[in-house]
């Protein structure tokens, strides 16, 4: 129970990569989190790349930073759907910059680039997205988990282990 108290938002929409919603969200809550799924308030239900669904909590408009320890974005297809969202961008941006932890894996990384917030900073994800990451202003790194500061990032779903490591002990710090 290390994350007792701690408030994580995850970010969901179609397309989501089953395990990289789903591992985090329960080792999260097996930590003691307090763990939202939040969506872009497009549905109430989002179905992931294999057809699994997802309920949301509440929507990213009606999340604020200052309410939440961290953002848990997870990857797939849906970071492309998530970042058309001003409200998902606003979010991740804003917890980025008030220094809580933002943990993005796989194609989560487009997120942080419509947010904003990669430029000078070391981060990975999957490698069909690096050239935009880079483009991003990222100094992207072939790595299973990248720590810079609050955020954190990781390549693919056999990271998760590490990622979800990389996220409890910086939340348990």
């Amino acid at each position: 129970m290390r994350l007792k108290g701690k408030k994580i938002a995850l970010l969901a929409e179609n397309n989501y990569q089953d395990l990289e919603l789903w591992y985090p969200y329960l080792r999260m809550l097996e930590e003691g989190a307090e763990v939202k799924i939040v969506g872009t308030g497009s549905s109430q239900t989002y179905t992931s790349k294999y057809g699994y669904p997802v309920t949301v909590h509440i929507s990213a408009d009606e999340v604020s930073a200052d309410q939440i320890d961290a953002v848990i974005i997870p990857g797939g297809y849906a970071p492309d759907l998530l970042r058309r969202y001003g409200s998902v961008t606003k979010l991740v941006r804003e917890a980025f910059e008030k220094g809580k932890v933002v943990a993005a894996i796989c194609h989560a990384g487009w997120v942080l680039i419509s947010a904003g917030i990669l430029k000078g900073r070391r981060a990975t994800s999957f490698f069909a997205i690096k050239d935009d990451m880079v483009n991003a202003g990222a100094l992207w790194e072939d790595s299973e988990v990248v720590i810079d500061g609050n955020l954190i990032t990781s390549r693919k779903p056999e990271d998760l282990p590490a990622f979800c490591r990389a996220i409890i002990e910086r939340l348990a710090e």
